[in-house]
């Protein structure tokens, strides 16, 4: 198993939760590309968003078919200003690539903020820490695990 599937399976491991990582080597680099390969609707795929909230790493998930506001994620995180992450603060924050980045299991501790459009679905897929792997996961799991927070973050997606 490569490492960074490993990381992410024994973090879900310590908080009680056996992952289901699935593979898919068309990859499942955007919330796109993921639910095309899953055969699911875009809603339900967790983007973990790497922010910068004035210079303190902050992971956002929201759902693949929404967007973050910066300034809400910015008022969540009590901070001035908030902005996306480089992808080389990405991989330093988190010890994973754009596009690979799981909900849990960082290279350190960080705070993670979570939109409640993702509390809508019965079941989520999210990145398992490569382009090409993700797991299922409960709405209610994915907040546990990932020691989230609940806050408004998105800008909702017309219907």
């Amino acid at each position: 198993m490569h490492p960074n599937l490993r990381r992410v399976a024994e973090a879900g491991r310590r908080a009680g939760l056996e992952l289901e990582v699935r593979r898919f080597p068309e990859g499942t680099r955007t919330a796109e590309d993921a639910a095309r390969a899953i055969g699911c609707d875009v809603a339900q795929i967790v983007k973990s968003l790497v922010f910068m909230a004035d210079r303190r790493p902050v992971i956002a998930l929201v759902s693949g078919a929404d967007r973050v506001d910066t300034d809400r994620l910015a008022a969540a995180a009590e901070v001035a200003a908030a902005r996306r992450a480089s992808g080389d603060e990405a991989r330093t924050a988190t010890g994973f690539a754009i596009g690979g980045v799981p909900p849990f299991g960082h290279a350190r501790e960080l705070t993670v903020l979570v939109d409640p459009g993702l509390l809508e679905h019965e079941l989520l897929w999210a990145a398992a820490g490569l382009p090409d792997a993700v797991f299922p996961i409960r709405p209610d799991d994915l907040v546990r695990v990932s020691g989230g927070r609940v806050t408004a973050l998105a800008e909702r997606s017309p219907a």
